[in-house]
């Protein structure tokens, strides 16, 4: 339960605050990327049931 509380909480997109994160709503929207450009990286959360996307290093 507290994996999902802090994917919720932490990472997950928030409709109310116009889709970022709690951490991008308090220093503000990212720069726009082309992940065209860029490896993704999956990681899975809650033993799949949802994932987080990251640009790979």
């Amino acid at each position: 339960m507290t994996t999902y509380l802090v994917h919720r909480n932490q990472a997950r997109p928030h409709p109310g605050l116009g889709q970022l994160t709690p951490v991008q709503a308090e220093a503000g929207p990212p720069a726009p990327v082309n992940l065209a450009d860029y490896r993704i990286r999956r990681k899975a959360i809650l033993g799949g049931l949802t994932h987080e996307y990251q640009i790979a290093a």
